[in-house]
């Protein structure tokens, strides 16, 4: 169901968002709008207008919103993912989507200050405050453990245990 609802949302999305769709709601409202003199501007004539445009606003707000929330995590994840692999990238940055608005206000404050300053010809500083560490750092950190008893009692794990000690 949620996969059909994806493939809904999406293809939705995609169709409103085209110009002959626009064209199309256009005339729409022109045929409605010459029907007026027809139905003598009533009551049920404008109630079918709005009717129609109530319902079908409703709707296509779910089914956007659907989509821009799935555009929007895929994006931090991709952001995300080239912070972490690019070495020299602060990795305060991954997942800063989750901090408070006051916590992100702080960190455009200081991301802008080194954009004003890299446009004035100056070097871009970092961002003040200590910068987050990565897994491999921490992991380099760390005195190396003794092999846990699971793994010793497996022969290919000693043997890949012994090479990568050598190495």
């Amino acid at each position: 169901m949620e996969k059909l609802f994806v493939r809904f949302a999406t293809l939705t999305s995609k169709v409103a968002g085209k110009p002959w769709t626009f064209i199309a709601c256009l005339g729409i409202v022109l045929v409605w709008a010459a029907s007026g003199p027809i139905f003598k501007f009533n009551e049920t004539w404008q109630l079918v207008i709005n009717t129609g445009t109530t319902i079908i606003t409703f709707l296509m707000v779910f089914l956007i919103q659907n989509t821009q929330n799935r555009d929007a995590c895929a994006m931090h994840a991709k952001l995300d993912e080239l912070v972490y692999a690019v070495k020299s990238a602060d990795s305060r940055f991954i997942g800063i989507e989750h901090l408070t608005d006051k916590e992100l206000d702080a960190i455009l404050e200081e991301v802008e200050k080194r954009g004003l300053a890299v446009q004035a010809g100056k070097p871009a500083g970092p961002i003040p405050g200590r910068r987050g560490k990565r897994a491999e750092d921490i992991e380099a950190e760390q005195p190396n453990r003794a092999t846990p008893a699971k793994e010793r009692s497996k022969p290919a794990a000693r043997k890949s245990a012994q090479k990568s000690a050598s190495k």
